[in-house]
């Protein structure tokens, strides 16, 4: 009895290790609230919320087996549970909803991180999922040229592509970290790049982002730009800009980027010039073929 009771014990701690598991995180004070108003729901109070969840991932790391993190959202859960038929005042549905989350939202792999880690991490990689398919969504729905018949989505994502290039090679030797901002209805969408001078484009989703953003902006004829910060040893970082407009890339002049790197972007305040930093101009960028964009998109 003991031997067999054993080995059966033993066989599910294996099969434990081989069972994914997901935990949904109500990440602010915001989302907490809004779920407490679920009689089912056990927590009062967010802190205590967030020492659990913790203690619990790391019990699920013990136990060999592979677990994710993901964002819980109290509107998109209740959505889902209205189109589903679904009662949200239960542990079952928000286990349901957890497991559809699983498959569609943005996770991060818990590796032991502290919370203070993992939750930075994982809405960023929210607001990157939603930025991409914000993004995409422009192109995918932008319809076809009325003078040349193209897909209007799939020429604006060609022409983003081969912009980045030319400012990659513009920016010659040196690490370089990017951020193309543009707006969007309501919305301001970011993306980041990071690129050493010499290799080839990241192979990580952050190239497709970037572009993706960059390409709606020229799809929409949207308002928006792009930094550059350079880095090379021995030498103070460079910091250059160029403007988003009809579809072109325009440098910022010297004056234009110390202004955009010293002003509070909410406030509108100035801010104090970043010590051992160069303000530059952007870099003048090659012609390409398709600089008459203007003229049949």
């Amino acid at each position: 009895m003991t031997r067999t009771g054993t080995t059966t014990a033993h066989l599910r701690r294996a099969l434990r290790r081989e069972v994914p598991s997901t935990v949904g995180l109500l990440a602010d004070e915001q989302d907490f609230a809004a779920m407490r108003r679920y009689r089912t729901f056990a927590f009062d109070d967010h802190a205590t919320y967030l020492r659990q969840v913790e203690a619990l991932l790391r019990t699920l790391a013990t136990q060999g087996g592979h677990t994710t993190v993901t964002l819980f959202d109290p509107e998109e859960y209740a959505a889902w549970c209205a189109e589903t038929g679904t009662d949200p005042d239960h542990p079952t549905s928000r286990s349901h909803f957890t497991a559809h989350l699983a498959a569609t939202g943005a996770r991060v792999t818990y590796t032991g991180q502290p919370l203070t880690t993992l939750l930075p991490e994982l809405v960023d990689t929210a607001v990157r999922q939603a930025t991409w398919e914000y993004a995409t969504t422009v192109l995918a729905t932008a319809g076809d040229c009325a003078g040349c018949g193209r897909d209007i989505g799939t020429a604006a994502y060609e022409r983003a592509a081969r912009l980045l290039a030319r400012l990659l090679e513009a920016a010659g030797p040196g690490t370089h970290h990017l951020v193309c901002s543009v707006r969007a209805a309501d919305d301001q969408l970011l993306a980041v790049l990071h690129h050493t001078h010499g290799t080839t484009p990241p192979e990580d989703a952050t190239g497709p982002e970037f572009t993706a953003v960059l390409a709606a902006g020229i799809a929409l004829a949207a308002p928006g730009g792009i930094v550059l910060r350079t880095t090379t040893p021995g030498t103070p970082d460079r910091l250059h800009g160029w403007r988003l407009t009809l579809s072109t890339l325009t440098p910022l002049t010297e004056a234009e980027v110390f202004a955009a790197y010293c002003t509070d972007a909410r406030t509108g305040e100035p801010l104090s010039p970043e010590p051992g930093v160069e303000y530059r101009a952007g870099h003048p960028l090659a012609p390409d073929p398709d600089d008459d964009w203007t003229t049949h998109h």
